[in-house]
């Protein structure tokens, strides 16, 4: 006697035009989705530029009574904002005791030391606290608003809808464009609600700015 193996009966698939448990999951889930980009696909497709050279962790002050920091994904600023910001605050401590110098040797004076040294103490404890302030910094893209936080002390968190922003905006100055910097603004119809964003890296900013474009337009004309 001959032993036949049994297989499991196979379903065919339904034909074109029919309906099936496969085919009605692929129509739902289409019909969920819009045709422009949303923010979860496009913070997904521009992840790697946005955290290429930044800060890997977002600091929080120490202690209870934090701000939450929330669910979705934070994207931090570029390491050469900090680099930037000692340059430019180093010049300008310079720059000080270079006139308090030459008052007193060309004019022989002695009061401009007074404010010489507060400009010197605010400009030292600037560099100081630079780089833990610059880890404070971060942006999330969630499904209706991009929502910015900064700060340690004093802290600030902004949501900024989509569909109110009006101009996004980017900049940059000399020593900026020499570490690959830029700064984004965000322009919205009311002034409280508008941030700007330092210390992006050229790249993330032209793609940040694209994407937020697209994603505000989209939501203006309610598709």
């Amino acid at each position: 006697m001959t032993n036949t193996p049994d297989f499991p009966e196979r379903t065919p698939p339904p034909a074109e035009g029919e309906s099936g448990p496969h085919r009605d999951d692929a129509v739902a889930e289409s019909a969920r989705r819009p045709g422009a980009a949303t923010p979860e696909t496009a913070e997904s497709r521009d992840a790697p530029i946005l955290d290429e050279g930044t800060y890997l962790r977002i600091l929080e002050p120490r202690g209870a009574g934090r701000l939450p920091l929330g669910d979705g994904t934070w994207h931090q600023l570029a390491r050469a904002y900090v680099r930037v910001q000692v340059i430019s605050q180093g010049a300008f401590l310079l720059l000080v005791l270079a006139v308090a110098v030459g008052l007193q040797l060309f004019l022989d004076l002695q009061w401009q030391w007074i404010p010489a040294g507060v400009l010197a103490v605010i400009t030292l404890v600037g560099l100081i606290i630079t780089p833990r302030q610059a880890r404070s910094f971060g942006y999330q893209l969630r499904r209706d608003d991009l929502v910015f936080r900064r700060g340690i002390l004093w802290q600030r968190v902004v949501a900024v809808p989509y569909g109110r922003m009006q101009l996004v905006d980017i900049t940059h100055g000399p020593l900026d464009r020499g570490f690959g910097i830029a700064q984004l603004k965000l322009v919205t119809a009311a002034a409280s609600t508008g941030v700007t964003i330092p210390g992006l890296t050229q790249a993330a900013a032209e793609q940040l700015r694209d994407t937020l474009i697209a994603v505000a337009e989209t939501r203006r004309t309610g598709l």
